[in-house]
């Protein structure tokens, strides 16, 4: 963890040892931000993994279809040779 050693000023605000002030309703303001974003980030991931949930079910639809027209059509390739070997 990191600490810092801090003096509080008459103004409202913060010192650290390198002698750099900081506010700290602006810290509140940028913690306010970085839970919002997180919050955005957050409902985001969860959408794109319900997105990626339904491309894959999709996906596997699809290869089930492909296998099937694929085996009719081996199929039909089959009979039609059958056919021309028997004429």
């Amino acid at each position: 963890m990191l600490y810092w050693r801090v003096r509080f000023q008459d103004n409202g605000s913060f010192m650290n040892t390198n002698n750099q002030s900081f506010d700290i309703y602006e810290l509140e303001k940028k913690q306010e931000e970085l839970i919002q974003r997180y919050n955005s980030v957050q409902n985001e991931n969860t959408t794109l993994k319900v997105k990626q949930d339904e491309l894959v079910k999709e996906k596997a639809k699809l290869l089930e279809k492909t296998n099937m027209a694929r085996t009719r059509v081996e199929a039909m390739i089959s009979r039609l040779k059958t056919m021309e070997h028997g004429t």
